[in-house]
């Protein structure tokens, strides 16, 4: 999840993170409910990131909300280091090189012109931008194909005389969906994956069936609101280049072991015997990390420091109020549902899984309820830009090539669509 959502001043949002880290250290004093605080600070500023002029990157914002914490002795240096889940941040780096080798040696693009050239009209490349951007989101995570999927539907519009913007919102969409599925499709979903037995077959069982209906219902309202760009002319598609061959035979490797693993780990799970979801992205990366080096600096640190940071806030939420926060916390998946899908939009799904698991699994909750706070979390990016990191990351990399999506037009769409989505897993879960 690339968290540098704003182009940012570094030094100057660094300066203020530890300047209201030491500012807000004698409050410690005068409210003894710190944390609650600073969550609440923390959640404002991910919905503005700004003060003024000053853009905030979502990392700087989560840093400085630890430090608040940590400083303000909510939360020991011990306690805080036994929160950080540092399977997740292993995984996550893992994942990260291995999208980058994709990215960075054009075999994605490739891979994408050879699943792409039998589409030969636009109501065919539409489906196929859905289901094939969904399905390599539920494996390679939504965040990384946010990256490099703009240039890829970005190139076929071009080329084909299609509305970019139709696209866009294909891609976008296709990645929130196709994600839902899969334990390893969001950061979200992985938070949740380390509180179930079977992970894998567990999100197969509950979420596949209903996340392809809405990939289907996605391409309907697709349909229905950009009825004119659909046509019968047919299209023609050409080979895109591999810009590092090297590399591109590593990365194709790597994505070798990571399907084959995962396939593993589901048919040892119906046989009783399972391993742990790192291991698969720890073997999957070996090619990559060991072909090129220096790759691993190229990957997006500043995500990691998110995930540290949040481990660290949400471990202080939890030891402050975590106990009175249970009886207001329901089971019902269909209420899960609405209230993980609407606090995301003012708060990032991620940190708003973080907080809810603990409550919700004191409260009672299994695998059904578990799966519904993914589903929840996750369609939040279907209704508006600022529901999920992988929206604004693709408008970013639009942008930077001149085209963009407006607030308006992703949600005409979106506000339909996730009321559709919502239904449809609120039938498959109840």
């Amino acid at each position: 999840m690339d968290l540098n959502i704003a182009e940012p001043r570094i030094r100057p949002a660094l300066a203020f993170a530890f300047t209201s880290a030491f500012c807000l250290l004698p409050s410690a004093l005068l409210f003894p409910m710190l944390s609650l605080i600073t969550l609440a600070a923390v959640f404002a500023l991910i919905a503005t990131r700004r003060i003024g002029s000053l853009h905030l990157p979502i990392w700087v914002i989560m840093t400085g909300g630890a430090l608040v914490v940590l400083l303000g002795g909510s939360i020991g240096p011990n306690e805080a280091w036994k929160a950080i889940d540092w399977r997740v941040i292993l995984f996550l780096a893992c994942m990260f090189v291995i999208g980058r080798a994709l990215e960075e040696s054009g075999y994605l693009e490739h891979l994408a012109y050879l699943l792409f050239r039998h589409a030969a009209s636009t109501d065919a490349l539409v489906l196929l931008v859905l289901f094939t951007m969904g399905l390599l989101s539920a494996l390679l995570m939504n965040d990384t194909l946010a990256i490099v999927g703009v240039p890829v539907v970005l190139l076929l519009a071009g080329r084909h005389r299609m509305s970019p913007k139709l696209l866009l919102l294909a891609l976008a969409f296709s990645i929130t969906i196709g994600s839902v599925m899969s334990p390893i499709g969001n950061p979200q979903n992985l938070l949740i994956a380390f509180h179930l037995e079977n992970p894998f077959v567990t999100f197969l069982q509950h979420l596949f069936l209903p996340s392809m209906l809405c990939l289907l219902l996605a391409y309907g309202m697709l349909r229905l609101f950009y009825w004119s760009e659909f046509h019968r002319v047919r299209i023609l598609h050409l080979p895109a280049e591999i810009r590092d061959r090297r590399l591109a035979i590593l990365a194709r490797l790597s994505l070798f072991l990571l399907a084959g693993l995962i396939g593993l780990k589901v048919v040892l799970a119906f046989e009783g015997t399972d391993f742990n979801i790192v291991y698969i992205a720890v073997v999957a990366v070996v090619p990559v990390l060991f072909g090129k080096r220096g790759i691993i600096t190229e990957i997006d640190w500043r995500t990691l420091v998110f995930f540290v940071a949040m481990f660290v806030l949400m471990e202080s939420v939890w030891l402050e109020a975590g106990e009175s926060l249970i009886p207001y916390v329901t089971t019902d998946t269909g209420a899960i549902l609405l209230l993980s899908t609407a606090a995301s939009q003012l708060v990032s799904n991620v940190p708003f899984v973080a907080l809810g698991i603990p409550p919700l699994l004191a409260a009672g909750g299994g695998a059904r309820e578990l799966v519904a706070l993914a589903a929840g979390s996750t369609v939040a990016g279907l209704l508006f830009i600022l529901g999920a990191a992988s929206n604004v990351i693709i408008i970013q990399q639009a942008e930077a090539r001149g085209e963009t999506l407006t607030f308006a037009e992703f949600a005409r769409v979106g506000i339909p669509l996730t009321a559709a989505c919502l239904v449809v897993f609120w039938i498959f879960l109840r």
